[in-house]
């Protein structure tokens, strides 16, 4: 249960997200629309990390323990050193889903096929 009272913070974002969108961006044009365009990109990120983002940790955190690495910092230093060449194939899909997941925050369409 969260201390705060509607709206959420997500909803929140999603009202200003679709107030640029529907409002601000067909009135403008030029370097203002553009700006516009990056907010609305923006905010777009910051509620898909809201929706996404507490799994995505946990999971992340998981995939981390898995191969035996405190963080990612660790994790390229293994990498680099070849202390995980042997298990590299379970490496690479590993971080694999840690890209996966930092796409479908950023911009989903990237994965896309």
């Amino acid at each position: 249960m969260i201390p705060h009272d509607m709206p959420s913070g997500k909803e929140l974002v999603e009202s200003v997200r679709e107030w640029l969108e529907r409002d601000v961006l067909t009135g403008t044009t030029g370097r203002l629309q553009f700006h516009t365009r990056v907010a609305i990109n923006v905010l777009a990120m910051v509620e898909r990390e809201l929706e996404l983002g507490e799994a995505q940790a946990l999971a992340h955190r998981a995939r981390l323990d898995e191969l035996g690495c405190a963080d990612e910092a660790e994790l390229a230093r293994r990498i680099r050193d070849g202390e995980l060449d042997d298990d590299a194939e379970r490496v690479r899909e590993l971080v694999w889903a840690s890209v996966r997941d930092k796409l479908s925050v950023a911009n989903p369409k990237y994965l896309e096929p």
